[in-house]
């Protein structure tokens, strides 16, 4: 008997996992989670500050799942005046980012705890400048990052950036 084109590597990829530690499960039973063997999930809790709340905004200003924190995307607003800073993608940038750096502190967490980050640029051809800015704020650790050009954005914004963390 022999193995479909497509199958002809089926052993060694069972083999492989095999060596790995890895098991396969059915597909309607969920695979077990490292220090979850009762089947508990990570407590999940939905933040927002007073001041947020009274925006009335329509999401989380950020989610905590365990020990990562997950925030919205943050445009470069001044808290004060709500109002996007002017002077194009630098100061939004800067802005942005000194709001990230508020919320990560005010749930528990810092900039030198971020590990990912998703930029969302109105124009990329302004991505040399909004990385210049990004980069003075992550000098010692470098957190993996996705970007990618966008139509249009909240308020009009140049940059949106959305960052995820550890706490705890």
């Amino acid at each position: 008997m022999s193995l479909h084109p497509r199958c002809r590597f089926l052993p060694l990829a069972v083999a492989a996992l095999a060596l790995t530690g890895c098991r396969l499960e059915p597909v309607d039973q969920p695979a077990s989670r490292e220090g979850a063997g009762d089947g508990a999930r990570p407590e999940v809790e939905y933040l927002m500050s007073e001041e947020r709340r009274a925006e009335g905004l329509p999401f989380s200003e950020a989610v905590r799942v365990g020990d990562l924190l997950i925030l919205s995307g943050q445009i470069g607003r001044d808290p004060a005046t709500r109002q996007l800073v002017g002077g194009g993608i630098g100061p939004e940038t800067r802005q942005t980012l000194e709001n990230i750096r508020a919320t990560l502190e005010r749930y528990g967490s810092s900039m030198d705890r971020v590990v990912k980050c998703t930029a969302m640029l109105a124009d990329m051809a302004e991505w040399p400048a909004m990385n210049e800015v990004y980069t003075t704020f992550f000098p010692e650790h470098k957190p993996a990052r996705s970007a990618f050009g966008a139509s249009g954005l909240a308020l009009g914004a140049r940059v949106e950036i959305e960052c995820w963390a550890t706490v705890g």
